[in-house]
């Protein structure tokens, strides 16, 4: 009787431990069911009208026929987009609440010394999809004395410490970018950080600043209005916009930078419903109407899955790291 006793305990205990090893699945699958069961959010990290609200817009539009409505995109802005992280990590996994995730957040800023986050991308976050590729430009001050990239660097191997190149901050990927042609080149470039591109790009126009470095969208308005002189492409790859442009790389051999826009969720987020965010994605920004948007705001479709999109954000992670290295780059 003590030996059934004991076997009917045991066994108990087996069945309780295969019940709490199955919830989490079940939990999974019921969250995989329901959703969508409201509007979901897409929050990004950075203020109206900029480039990466405007992805985030636009992929909210995208995706709304697969959801059977369209998500709401809130902006909570502050410390480079990790506001926004923090509270997309700290949301339930349930698909409802994803990221507008761009390059800065995952791959600068989690290395930069003296950068305080509230959360570890790595750790807390989901890759879910790429969404689009962003071009990189230089650009100088129409009335800037410099036709070309080869004349830039001439004058500032001729003044050294004197020519500037603007940022939309430190350690973003303007700031980095132009780090790394100083780096490549051999110059002795002078960081302006300002709050935001928009406000470096204002002194670049004005001639307060030489150059910056920094997304097409950012200034393909001022490019066409005369404001700007385009001088080249700093990824490798260019835009249709302005078909004739040369690369920084034709000066500089193996310079290239690049930025992206995509999409992460919270840590725990099943895979189905991170498949089912890639597919909506996939689906809704592969059309010829959504190529053209994304194209005059100089930015390229880049439609990476889950898988591919980590692989890039690694490779990054590598080379800005190796960046942030050579220049000793910290947040003071």
């Amino acid at each position: 009787m003590r030996m059934f006793t004991a076997l009917a305990g045991t066994a108990r205990v087996l069945g309780l431990a295969a019940l709490l090893a199955s919830a989490p699945l079940a939990l999974s699958r019921a969250a995989e069911g329901a959703f969508p069961d409201r509007p979901p959010r897409i929050i990004g990290g950075f203020a109206p009208g900029g480039t990466s609200d405007i992805v985030a817009r636009l992929v909210a539009e995208a995706v709304a026929p697969a959801f059977g409505q369209r998500p709401v995109v809130e902006n909570r802005t502050g410390a480079n987009g990790a506001i926004a992280a923090e509270a997309v990590a700290r949301a339930a996994p349930d698909g409802h609440t994803v990221l507008q995730c761009a390059t800065g957040l995952l791959t600068i800023t989690p290395q930069l010394p003296g950068a305080q986050m509230p959360l570890d991308p790595a750790q807390e976050l989901v890759p879910i999809v790429n969404v689009a590729h962003s071009t990189q430009v230089m650009v100088v001050a129409a009335q800037s004395p410099y036709q070309d990239v080869a004349g830039f660097l001439a004058a500032a191997r001729r003044q050294p410490g004197r020519l500037s190149y603007a940022s939309a901050g430190i350690g973003s990927v303007s700031h980095l970018s132009g780090a790394r042609l100083a780096q490549q080149a051999g110059l002795g470039l002078v960081h302006v950080p300002y709050r935001g591109a928009a406000l470096g790009v204002v002194d670049v126009v004005a001639g307060r600043a030489d150059t910056i470095i920094t997304n097409l969208g950012d200034v393909v308005a001022q490019i066409q209005g005369g404001g700007l002189r385009l001088l080249a492409f700093a990824d490798g790859i260019g835009s249709p916009l302005f078909p004739e442009a040369p690369q920084i790389s034709a000066t500089v051999p193996g310079y290239a930078v690049s930025g992206w826009f995509g999409l992460c969720g919270p840590r725990g987020m099943p895979a189905g419903l991170v498949a089912r965010w890639a597919a909506a994605v996939r689906q809704g920004m592969d059309t010829p109407e959504m190529r053209r948007r994304l194209q005059e705001l100089g930015l390229t479709p880049r439609l990476e899955e889950p898988a591919r999109f980590a692989e890039t954000i690694a490779q990054d992670h590598r080379d800005w790291g190796a960046v942030i290295r050579a220049g000793g780059i910290r947040v003071e």
